[in-house]
């Protein structure tokens, strides 16, 4: 394949593609999408695409799928209650669009899920909460409750 015209010094080198540590990261949802599950008709989950934007793992991604529309009960409340937590951490109580849940920083507790045989391992979504450390299931250390103060030239997470 001919390369001609690309530039390394223009394209950022890939990241890791394993999972982060265990422990809370402030992060934001940059991305949301309503996808069909594979398992069957009328069953709908939101998939959250969720970067770190603080730290040493600044940049990398996590992501959380809640099943809203799922036949089973049990499974939609699961997802009703994780999506209260979320709009509790970011302060949008009543959102009619999951894009409004986007940019908004919170902490989010991450776990790592070993390989299975199948699979990998990877990082799970455990809990969010507020940056201030404010209950939303539980708050995360005060070691990672701080903010940055606010300026012109930063992305809508930092002001």
């Amino acid at each position: 394949m001919n390369l001609e015209g690309f530039d390394a010094n223009s394209v950022e080198p890939s990241q890791s593609r394993e999972p982060i540590p265990s422990g809370w990261y402030k992060c934001v949802i940059t991305a949301s999408e309503q996808k069909d599950s594979k398992k069957g008709p009328g069953r709908k989950y939101l998939k959250l695409e969720i970067q770190v934007i603080e730290g040493e793992y600044q940049g990398r991604k996590v992501f959380d799928n809640l099943n809203l529309k799922n036949p089973n009960q049990t499974a939609v409340e699961i997802a009703q209650r994780t999506l209260s937590s979320i709009c509790r951490a970011v302060g949008v109580m009543t959102p009619l669009y999951s894009s409004e849940l986007h940019d908004k920083p919170m902490m989010v507790k991450v776990s790592v899920k070993p390989a299975d045989g199948t699979y990998d391992a990877s990082n799970e979504v455990k809990e969010y909460a507020t940056i201030d450390g404010g209950q939303v299931n539980s708050a995360p250390p005060a070691a990672f409750a701080t903010s940055a103060p606010a300026a012109v030239n930063q992305p809508p997470w930092k002001r």
